[in-house]
């Protein structure tokens, strides 16, 4: 249901922007950022592609097919891909005649059938659609040799809200040929595209938005297919969701710290300032910032000296969260700013090595008015994104240990002071004596979810693809480590909650929460009510996780 209607409030989206007129973003290759990546995505701006780029696709097709006429053993263009790289795909003895460019053509077409081959359930629209917005841009760096009207094929779907059905499975993280290939396939006028809701065959698509179909020839195939943007898509996606938790974390942790009754000591620049790890002391200031006029800063003889270590070392997990996350930010923008073609068209090549290498000198060609080299690479390999998703996982993993555990705290007595399992003093039941499983479980998935996963794989393709770095894998666990930390904290909050209002009602009915909690608090129960008997929690946990989503914290 959640995902019919995520689909469903996009393409109404799309829908009314395209009726406003949106705004226009116009990329070149090099300068995409997240937010404006994500603008297009969700139909907010739509696409113009840079004079300049235009210019460096047109070039780098003249210089793919300047090899191509030349006979050059080049790969995904003369000769085939993957094991099949030792079979010739034509002879076109120095020139492209209608047999050739037939023959080219012919080996495009089943390219793009041929690898679409994906499993699972299709993508989310905003993420099929982000997917292309991050093909389109690194397309634009023009180092893939395919032809202009592959790049407008891109635009001219975005902008017309013609959508490629993607699977959203079957990736090993060296590029996504077996996913991206269903955008090829939909610009041929096969498979299925989504347009406005309305899931159409891929030729009623194009015919219904006015979209020429593509032609495949030279590199076309192997620009569309051979790329990381499908999990790139997942992964921006992650990223985004782990900088909103990061973001929200103090304001949880204050609130809880307020509901414990506990101590500020482990957030003091004094004591912090003995650690001077990089972001640390900015953590603790942000920390003391959102407990800014909170009643924990006046002394308290009932409080312990020392509380439970989730409570005192969170600052140091929130920190490298922090890093990581940012971390995270910054090899993304790198790869949806680069190319992670293979082979590379490099128009103007340096030419180190070439006069002393007659390997490397058999990589550059000249004809057409253009001159270049294409040269294999290892450039679909996206292990900077795959290990920073990783750290990223396993940090947002330890702000999960944290929460659960001082969620777990707040509810007995002996830690907070207050009645066992926060429950009101009239109420002779149950109270959140039993939710702790439902927290524990989502731990415990985030546990397995934090552990890499860049390693595994086996072999494939004859053998020549033995590596992997399962980015879709990576991308997708830390998505789901998010889904699960937003509950958790869900979770936290009504404990917290109920821990300040019963400490009003049995302790303190003065108690001062600071500005930030204490605003926080109030937007809270607006929502999800004070326990003063048992009831069926599953709608308040979706209430706070519904809160956290959308405070401006």
């Amino acid at each position: 249901m959640y995902k019919f209607f995520k689909m469903t409030a996009l393409c109404a989206a799309l829908a009314a922007a395209g009726a406003a007129g949106a705004a226009t973003i116009t990329l070149d290759g090099t300068s995409l950022s997240i937010e404006d990546a994500w603008k297009i995505a969700a139909g907010e701006a739509d696409v113009a592609i840079a004079p300049e780029a235009v210019k460096l696709l047109e070039d780098s097709h003249k210089l793919v097919m300047a090899s191509a006429a030349k006979g050059q053993a080049v790969y995904g263009l003369t000769v085939g891909v993957g094991l099949n790289k030792d079979q010739k795909l034509f002879t076109a003895d120095g020139k492209l005649s209608p047999e050739v460019l037939e023959a080219s053509r012919a080996f495009n077409y089943n390219a793009l059938r041929s690898h679409s081959a994906g499993v699972g359930e299709m993508m989310p629209v905003d993420l099929a659609r982000l997917s292309m917005v991050v093909r389109l841009n690194t397309l634009l760096a023009g180092k893939s040799g395919a032809q202009v009207h592959v790049a407008e094929l891109y635009r001219d779907m975005l902008n017309k809200n013609v959508t490629p059905l993607i699977p959203s499975e079957g990736s090993v993280g060296e590029a996504d040929i077996l996913l991206a290939s269903h955008v090829g396939a939909v610009m041929i006028g096969e498979w299925k595209a989504d347009v406005k809701g309305k899931v159409m065959t891929g030729a009623d698509a194009l015919k219904a938005a006015g979209i020429k179909p593509l032609q495949p020839e030279g590199k076309d195939a192997l620009a569309i297919l051979s790329n990381n943007s499908v999990a790139m898509a997942y992964a921006i996606d992650a990223a985004r969701n782990a900088e909103r938790i990061v973001e929200m974390t103090p304001t949880v942790y204050g609130l809880s710290l307020e509901g414990l009754n506990g101590n500020v000591a482990p957030i003091l620049p004094q004591t912090i300032g003995a650690r001077p790890f990089d972001g640390l002391s900015q953590t603790a200031a942000d920390m003391r910032d959102v407990l800014k006029g909170s009643y924990l800063w006046n002394v308290d003889a009932t409080r312990p000296l020392q509380d439970p270590l989730s409570y005192r070392v969170t600052v140091y997990g929130l920190s490298e969260a922090r890093r990581a996350v940012k971390d995270l930010n910054d090899q993304i923008a790198v790869q949806i700013n680069s190319t992670d073609d293979n082979p590379a068209t490099i128009l103007n090549a340096d030419e180190a090595y070439r006069s002393e290498s007659t390997q490397v000198a058999n990589y550059f060609v000249e004809g057409n008015g253009v001159k270049g080299a294409i040269i294999p690479s290892g450039n679909f390999n996206p292990l900077p994104v795959a290990l920073a998703l990783q750290r990223t996982s396993i940090a947002m993993a330890h702000l999960s240990h944290y929460s659960v555990q001082r969620t777990v705290h707040l509810s007995y007595d002996q830690f907070t002071g207050l009645t066992r399992f926060l429950t009101d003093p009239s109420n002779k039941g149950h109270a959140f004596g039993a939710i702790q499983k439902s927290f524990m479980g989502l731990h415990v998935d985030n546990m397995a979810l934090a552990q890499p996963v860049s390693l595994y794989g086996m072999p494939v393709a004859g053998e020549i693809e033995d590596t992997f770095t399962n980015l879709l894998q990576a991308s997708k666990r830390l998505g789901s480590i998010d889904t699960n930390l937003y509950q958790i904290y869900s979770v936290e909050m009504l404990h917290a909650a109920q821990a300040v209002d019963l400490r009003r009602n049995l302790k303190n009915k003065d108690l001062k929460l600071a500005d930030k909690t204490g605003a926080f608090y109030t937007a809270y129960r607006a929502k999800v009510p004070y326990v003063k008997a048992d009831r069926i929690f599953t709608d308040d946990i979706r209430a706070g996780v519904d809160l956290l989503k959308n405070y401006r914290f």
